[in-house]
């Protein structure tokens, strides 16, 4: 009954929320003590409209790197990775424009977000088996924003390495790979690649929000490169069938083992400190800010945010898919809730704490990467952001997206910022700071943001 109640205030929650940040769709679902429970809400497609169903497919973006990382970890075990020996021990050519890191980068820096190279290069190497390879030759010129190892920022680059290296250890492309050795045992059956078998199915297309509406997004197919990193599609249903085998000993569910209880707590143990009690595990986040661990990943492809959540010590897991660029307030509202209702826990957002103008103004700045400046500076006594963008997403001819509205920010604790208005509302920036004290970086929606001189 309890379970049931929750369900039914869940589901309305998540009709509200579609209305109030014009996703036009969304599937979600629970898995709770074994038990799944699924639902879709909305239309598909905001120009040619059907309702979306708990078999809907979705492009999940970068909750693939967590497949990914469970397929590198089968090759772990297997010996033929060694998540210390350095990338090229498996690829000799391997090179972005610092040498040392270079040389120096391991596997475990590739799945823990480490290699402190710009992770956001998204020219389209083409959609055959020579995509990662042409892929990890544009990688030569990638700017080293951090030294190895040393600060977290998202990395997608570094999962096309990985993906790459799966090709050379096995002699098959990435995509066979990880069906053979996953998505079928894991009888994955809606979870796929190609377009082949999604265009005869119910299918979301992504949107951006406007204020006149939803309007679809024209770009779908993804470029090849981007299958390790964040190119596969699924049901929510099949995403939740991933989340069993996340929160179970190894094993599928007819008693084929994939992998050890041992490795499956690796990929879900702190790595590296992000900020505060948030780490990195191997590709999953690892989150004890609450009263419990909670291990996540999110996606976001063009117009389609996702977010897979696993309290294993409850033996939980939300997943929520989205067809809109808004889709992130979205899934964190719906999973926030979704763990009220079930397991009772309060998740606390980041408050504002009191700042004079001279605190403020010590973050003044402009901020640099190759995909996207952060420029803050003071109007009146109010910190305000912009955000520039310089690069396109998800490939280089794609429209450069318009820059978004400035935004104001305040102090939610000494060293870091909580955005108080427009469409980043809610989400904080990290300030990092160089050895001597003076600040390095701004870590802006998980990437580090170089300070310039």
């Amino acid at each position: 009954m309890a379970e049931r109640q929750a369900w039914e205030r869940l589901t309305e929650f998540v009709e509200e929320k579609l209305k109030a940040t014009g996703v036009p769709g969304a599937s979600i679902g629970i898995l709770h003590r074994g038990e799944m429970q699924t639902a879709g809400f909305g239309v598909t497609n905001a120009d040619h409209p059907l309702a979306v169903t708990d078999e809907t497919l979705h492009q999940i973006g970068s909750i693939t790197k967590t497949f990914t990382g469970t397929l590198a970890m089968r090759l772990v075990e297997a010996g033929q990775i060694d998540l210390d020996a350095t990338v090229r021990t498996y690829l000799p050519e391997f090179r972005v424009a610092d040498e040392k890191a270079s040389a120096r980068a391991t596997v475990r820096h590739l799945m823990t977000h480490t290699g402190g190279w710009a992770g956001d290069l998204f020219e389209d190497t083409g959609t055959g088996d020579g995509a990662l390879p042409k892929y990890i030759e544009l990688m030569a010129d990638l700017e080293q924003l951090a030294p190895l190892g040393t600060v977290w920022s998202y990395n997608n680059a570094g999962f096309a390495v990985l993906g790459r290296i799966i090709e050379i250890v096995t002699g098959k492309g990435y995509a066979d790979v990880l069906r053979e050795m996953l998505l079928e045992p894991l009888g994955l059956e809606s979870s796929h690649f190609d377009i082949d078998p999604v265009v005869t199915r119910r299918f979301a297309v992504g949107h951006r929000a406007t204020p006149t509406g939803a309007q679809v997004v024209p770009s779908w197919v993804l470029p090849g490169f981007v299958r390790p990193m964040g190119a596969l599609i699924c049901s929510v249903k099949d995403l939740l069938r991933y989340a069993r085998f996340h929160l179970g000993n190894g094993t599928t569910e007819e008693g084929e083992r994939l992998l050890s209880k041992e490795s499956l707590a690796q990929m879900q143990s702190p790595h590296v400190r992000v900020w505060g009690d948030v780490h990195w595990g191997l590709t999953w986040s690892v989150d004890e800010t609450a009263s419990m661990r909670r291990v996540s990943h999110g996606g976001g492809t063009a117009g389609q945010i996702s977010l897979l959540t696993l309290v294993p010590e409850h033996d939980f897991a939300v997943a929520v898919l989205s067809n809109a660029d808004r889709g992130s307030v979205l899934t964190r509202n719906v999973t926030e809730r979704a763990l009220n209702e079930y397991l009772d826990v309060e998740i606390e957002r980041p408050k504002p704490i009191e700042s004079t103008p001279e605190d403020l103004a010590a973050f003044v700045g402009l901020y640099r990467r190759p995909f996207a400046d952060v420029e803050l500076g003071m109007l009146g006594e109010r910190l305000i952001g912009q955000i520039t963008y310089k690069q396109s997403f998800p490939t280089s001819d794609a429209p450069l997206p318009p820059p978004p509205p400035p935004f104001s920010l305040a102090r939610c604790e000494e060293v870091r910022l909580l955005v108080m208005d427009g469409p980043f509302v809610d989400t904080t920036a990290d300030v990092i700071r160089n050895e001597d004290g003076s600040i390095g970086w701004i870590r802006a929606m998980g990437r580090i943001h170089r300070k310039a001189a």
